[in-house]
């Protein structure tokens, strides 16, 4: 089958990716607390929801390294994507951080909404947003594809996790393959 016709692969990977990417959320709440739910149920949810996706992403990248999960990418041309961050934060986590969740309406609309925000970074591809990359020093970069001709290279640009503060076409680089089209260099 055509691979622009079956999508990105690796679906529990990128799942469990973008909750990781949406655990500060549940730490937030942690804290916040609820009135609705006893603490030791509403606490063990978000100890869930924090630990298994981030251990799941942890055993992922230690995984990709131990099996030497690499691939070859040659840089055409390279976005910065710091900005995503930024993005992130404040249409997630500031917006529900702040949502009332008193009452079981409210609670109901945050979960639905969370559950669209999943969906949306899924269909997306943005499995890559993580708040624990950038803590660790680590930029987002897509990288598009050289323009040569030949119909082998791939056409399809790459999101590269890097701590690399540019990159420069014609660069060739061995990062680590955590999904389809999302690559993280270790080190330089």
């Amino acid at each position: 089958m055509d691979k622009t016709l079956r999508g990105e692969g690796l679906k529990p990977a990128r799942l469990m990716m973008v909750l990781s990417s949406i655990s500060p959320l549940f730490v937030l709440w942690a804290i916040r607390g609820n009135t609705l739910i006893p603490n030791k149920y509403f606490l063990a949810f978000c100890g869930v929801m924090i630990v298994i996706p981030n251990c799941f992403l942890l055993l992922k990248l230690r995984t990709a390294k131990k099996n030497k999960e690499t691939a070859e990418i040659i840089v055409g041309r390279a976005e910065d994507h710091r900005d995503h961050l930024l993005v992130y934060l404040f249409s997630m986590l500031l917006p529900f951080y702040t949502a009332d969740l008193g009452h079981w309406r409210d609670l109901s609309a945050t979960l639905v909404a969370i559950c669209l925000i999943v969906f949306l970074f899924w269909n997306l591809n943005l499995h890559y947003m993580n708040l624990l990359f950038a803590v660790k020093g680590y930029r987002v970069f897509t990288i598009y594809p050289p323009q040569d001709g030949n119909p082998h290279t791939g056409k399809d640009p790459r999101v590269l996790i890097t701590r690399r503060a540019t990159l420069y076409a014609g660069q060739q680089l061995f990062p680590y393959r955590l999904s389809d089209t999302v690559f993280w260099e270790a080190e330089q």
